[in-house]
């Protein structure tokens, strides 16, 4: 085998993901030297994908397309997966009642007000915009509330059913939401510091976390042979070569089944793959539970923190690599539904968000209001970004909530992935799904609304 430069099957990805890299560090850097920057609280992951995209329009540095999106589609189902791997306990949980099916209920319920806002502005729009797919206001919960690895997925869907850029149209929602959740998040802040509502940490002030938060006394010792990260590692892939299994037996079943079914469904069950990867994940991290419990098990395999690490790290290569992907010359011409849904979908999720937050999460409710925002319109990462602004010890239940909220969502969302995908079929079907999205976004809202009181005396 070649191994010199001739051979660029070998060196390519590597080289790419070397120049990411670097891109990245510089990102961090320049974070950390210039106040203004840090102050805008945008993450670093997205600087960086901003950088590369420059880069990429003055044909500086062109990172390969297809390396891009190969990236995205993997990073997004291997961070899901090293989240839903981790060991549940009760810290930073809220004891009150359902407060995880009220935070599922309101994540997804977000998305169907996204996707109702989105489809009003674009349906329309599409008799007067010939280029504007009349289904591309589903990617506004796509971009603004599932982030850039699922509007790249339905992007590109989208795109093979007739959207002409649409996978750079999702990315670019993406990209807007990022700065619509720190944008308004620092206004916001900013606006509390000055009632007095809050008092803001500075930074620096925070505790340093004791030996506990790396190590469970449950775990494999580190004296073991093999290193702790790579038994992380090890279960991921492990899960996500079941995931790959799963989905490749499933969209055979439905193939031999019926041809019509399969040609719905597979592009669907291949594009949400991380879904399926979250439920082998935690079906995984169950079954270790039972076999700790019978006695199968000395110890306990998975380590928050480094699966913490894990999942970040795969979630700002999809950040860095999704921005980058975007196309400036795609969404030519659609620059008009863009910025009205990017603006549109940033004040109705702040709207409906305060609404609901007020009425769920009681004396919490800014912490709870901030970070789900934060999460809504980019991921959890910007939630919690913003979160640590006003509660930099996650002393409240809002970042728990976020966890346990997705794993609930996950199964509440189930219907938003089926209007997702019969959306972009017919415009009549179309409408049909918006009117199905409202009925489905009506029943979530009347729960997450509900007088409580008699739970809350109990």
């Amino acid at each position: 085998m070649d191994y010199s430069a001739a051979n660029t099957e070998l060196w390519e990805f590597m080289i790419q993901l070397g120049v990411l890299s670097a891109v990245m560090l510089f990102s961090f850097d320049l974070r950390q030297i210039l106040p203004g920057v840090r102050k805008t609280l945008l993450p670093t992951s997205v600087i960086a994908g901003f950088i590369l995209l420059a880069l990429k329009v003055t044909g500086v540095f062109v990172p390969d397309a297809d390396i891009l999106e190969f990236v995205v589609y993997h990073a997004i189902a291997l961070g899901f997966i090293a989240m839903g791997l981790r060991v549940t306990n009760d810290k930073g949980a809220d004891k009150g009642t359902g407060t995880g099916l009220r935070s599922g209920a309101i994540i997804v319920s977000t998305y169907l007000v996204q996707g109702v806002t989105g489809l009003l502005v674009t349906i329309p729009l599409s008799y007067m915009i010939p280029k504007l797919f009349f289904a591309a206001g589903m990617l506004l919960p796509m971009g603004y509330g599932q982030g850039p690895g699922q509007a790249n997925n339905i992007g590109s869907s989208y795109e093979a059913l007739g959207f002409a850029g649409g996978r750079s149209f999702g990315l670019a929602i993406a990209a807007a939401g990022y700065i619509c959740a720190c944008v308004v998040g620092v206004i916001v802040i900013n606006h509390w510091a000055r009632q007095g509502v809050l008092k803001r940490t500075a930074a620096g002030e925070e505790e340093r976390p004791d030996a506990g938060y790396f190590m469970d006394e449950r775990e494999v010792p580190i004296s073991e042979s093999m290193d702790k990260l790579s038994v992380q590692i090890a279960l991921i892939l492990i899960v996500y070569l079941l995931t790959y299994l799963a989905s490749w037996g499933l969209t055979s079943l439905i193939s031999a089944v019926s041809e019509s079914a399969a040609g719905m469904l597979n592009s669907l069950i291949w594009g949400f793959n991380f879904i399926i990867g979250s439920v082998i994940a935690m079906l995984t991290r169950k079954m270790f539970e039972a076999a700790k419990k019978r006695g199968w098990n000395r110890h306990q395999y998975q380590n928050n923190y480094l699966l913490n690490r894990v999942s970040g790290f795969f979630f700002d290569l999809m950040i860095v690599c999704g921005i980058a992907s975007i196309d400036p010359e795609d969404i030519s011409g659609l620059w008009i539904p863009f910025a009205i849904l990017a603006v549109l979908g940033g004040i109705v999720t702040w709207i409906y968000l305060k609404i609901v937050c007020r009425k769920n999460y009681g004396d919490y409710w800014r912490e709870g209001l901030i970070s789900m925002y934060g999460m809504l319109t980019g991921t959890i990462g910007s939630g919690i970004l913003l979160l640590r602004e006003i509660d930099p010890e996650l002393c409240t239940p809002a970042a728990g909530n976020l966890v346990s909220g997705s794993a609930y969502g996950i199964l509440l969302g189930a219907p938003v992935l089926i209007f997702v995908s019969l959306a972009a079929k017919s415009v009549g079907m179309c409408l049909i799904v918006l009117g199905l999205t409202m009925i489905y976004g009506g029943v979530l809202v009347a729960f997450l609304l509900k007088d409580r009181k008699k739970e809350t005396k109990k």
